[in-house]
């Protein structure tokens, strides 16, 4: 895989704002075609076949005998722990819109923590998120309602966009981050996704050991180790899957706005507590690089809250506020 290397204009902080500024004529109502750099659809099978087997691996914390109280828990926890520090705070406020800086070293651990969640490199989710905001509802977006509901929810995941199937085409949008080696050698050899597979089986090993001494003998760790992967791998990882794309399909078409965009961005409450503030949708949009998605006292925004927290004991620092006024 070879990097273009032609001299751009690298993004900085404030042109991000810019960057992410639907285009100059307003979102329309009316249904839109899929991007065309989709066309003619073409399936990743891939991706596809990824996503269906751990669908499947969720669905099955319906059998009893792969429920464990510890599972459960891990499940919940790893909500917080992987979806909100590396989807909501890493992957989205930091790296996309650079809201706020922080060591470098706590950055890669929020990417680290992002890449557990199944949703791809941080440097393509970010090429995704900014083409996005650059032309939020309108047939250029990847993941526009108004194409449908279906593919701004999943359909845009599973087939190729020739725009972002590769990072030569989309290093553009994330020349930011490609400077980094780090982030450079996530996207080879989808390195990306052994990040996952790591974490899962480090997971899984990890409900085996537990089963074994707490509840004695192999065939409790054999449950456990099941247990723990469909409940805390498997089961959390499509909760943060669909809460991520419930960002881009339930909040361009259900709730309230705070602001005039040129879009049709919506605050939903359900996302927004599914997602930790992300649901702040028509608010982000107003405002792309605030760091803080609530805007109003009773808008919750518990990504926030956390970043306000590293901001208070100096890991945090050039915090990006809302604009008043």
């Amino acid at each position: 895989m070879s990097i273009v290397t032609e001299n751009r204009t690298e993004p900085s902080e404030a042109a991000l704002d810019t960057a992410c500024t639907p285009e100059p004529t307003g979102a329309s109502a009316q249904p839109l075609p899929y991007p065309e750099a989709t066309q003619p659809l073409k399936l990743i099978w891939s991706y596809a076949l990824v996503l269906v087997a751990v669908h499947v691996a969720a669905a099955l914390v319906v059998v009893p005998y792969l429920f464990t109280w510890s599972g459960a828990i891990l499940a919940v926890l790893g909500h917080f722990f992987f979806g909100m520090l590396g989807i909501t705070i890493g992957y989205h406020r930091l790296l996309t819109h650079r809201g706020f800086t922080c060591p470098r070293w706590l950055e890669h651990t929020f990417a680290i923590l992002g890449m557990c969640n199944l949703q791809d490199s941080p440097a393509r989710w970010v090429a995704i998120h900014r083409l996005h905001h650059q032309h939020s509802d309108h047939q250029p977006d990847p993941h526009t309602p108004l194409a449908n509901f279906l593919w701004a929810h999943v359909g845009w995941v599973i087939y190729r966009h020739r725009d972002l199937d590769r990072t030569s085409r989309y290093e553009r949008y994330v020349r930011d981050l490609l400077r980094d080696p780090f982030y450079l050698r996530m996207e080879r050899y989808s390195g990306w996704f052994f990040v996952f597979v790591a974490h899962a089986l480090l997971i899984t090993l990890a409900g085996g050991v537990y089963g074994y001494f707490v509840s004695g003998g192999m065939p409790e760790a054999i449950r456990y180790a099941a247990s723990w992967y469909v409940w805390a791998v498997a089961a959390r990882t499509v909760f943060v899957l669909h809460g991520t794309w419930a960002v881009n399909s339930l909040t361009h078409v259900s709730g309230y706005r705070n602001y005039e965009t040129r879009d049709n961005s919506r605050n939903n409450w359900l996302v927004a507590l599914w997602t930790h503030g992300e649901g702040w949708h028509n608010n982000h949009h107003a405002q792309p690089r605030s760091a803080r998605h609530g805007h109003r006292w009773w808008e919750l925004d518990m990504s926030w809250w956390v970043i306000a927290l590293l901001e208070k004991v100096g890991l945090a620092k050039d915090v990006v506020r809302p604009k008043t006024g």
